[in-house]
């Protein structure tokens, strides 16, 4: 397969030189060679998304998925591997999607550790919106929403990944296509729950953050960095702060997926299991 197969004839409204489209573009790339190398079948792939600028990527990415509420990704996520975990699922979210109204299924998912994979589109502001303050959104930011600053230091999505349980935390840059996509192909492989962080500076509501500055303060986690020391990672979230910033596989660890411990998966998917009249009714029975 190619890119293109994954692409579809909707036009693209996202702002001009927005970096949504760096990382469609790297899903894109990623779905393509993991589908060549026999690791996806693009039509037993769901991806879903929720609302804000990275949800119109539902419309450029030819899979089957399901766009749904705001902040509502992961709990639908987590419901169609449980209904076929024989299916690849891979979740897009903004941050103001995952971690304002979304932040308690964060919370959860990341503890589930089901086997599917979550791409944060980080830009640090509510964008469709035309830029209010998110929960990402760092201290000071000035908007119609915080026109004297906004209060709050922002939460720390990596550091809250690594303590809740993800087995995969990884962040990368939209603007660093090939590496992006390499991260993309490693998180689908990971057998678990991953999480995903994609730098994505707003270049319309944005101005603090920009790719300027981005790229002033990202490096890459070098290849003897030991991403199984979760002691290590902790340290390596809180570099934040500091204007030095990791981008990599910053930790990954082996612990079984939630749906390979249910017996009720471990015969055949739920949607090979047809109740019928007759089951339903043996289990409004044993159930009153």
């Amino acid at each position: 397969m190619q890119p293109q197969d994954f692409a579809t004839k909707e036009i693209n409204t996202w702002c001009p030189g927005c970096p949504n489209f760096g990382i469609s573009s790297s899903a894109k790339e990623a779905l393509a060679e993991l589908a060549n190398e026999g690791k996806l079948d693009a039509k037993n792939t769901a991806m879903v998304t929720g609302i804000g600028c990275h949800g119109k990527i539902y419309d450029y990415i030819n899979l089957n998925g399901f766009n749904g509420l705001h902040g509502r990704v992961l709990p639908v996520c987590l419901g169609v591997k449980l209904g076929n975990p024989n299916l690849t699922v891979v979740g897009f979210g903004g941050d103001g999607d995952t971690f304002d109204e979304g932040v308690s299924h964060f919370v959860h998912a990341c503890r589930y550790n089901a086997d599917m994979t979550m791409f944060v589109h980080i830009n640090q502001v509510f964008a469709l919106t035309t830029g209010q303050a998110s929960a990402m959104t760092e201290k000071g930011f000035v908007d119609g929403s915080t026109p004297l600053g906004q209060g709050e230091k922002p939460l720390n999505s990596v550091l809250m990944a690594l303590e809740l349980g993800a087995t995969f935390v990884a962040r990368g840059y939209a603007s660093d296509i090939p590496k992006l996509t390499e991260l993309i192909i490693k998180a689908n492989e990971h057998k678990g729950m991953s999480v995903v962080d994609i730098l994505q500076p707003c270049v319309t509501f944005n101005k603090d953050y920009t790719h300027e500055f981005f790229q002033k303060n990202i490096y890459y986690l070098p290849d003897d960095y030991d991403r199984a020391n979760r002691e290590t990672a902790f340290k390596k979230s809180l570099e934040w702060d500091l204007k030095k910033i990791p981008l990599g596989i910053i930790y990954e660890s082996d612990r079984p997926s939630y749906e390979s411990q249910l017996p009720q998966l471990a015969e055949k998917p739920l949607i090979d299991k047809s109740l019928g009249r007759e089951g339903i009714n043996d289990l409004f029975h044993h159930f009153s």
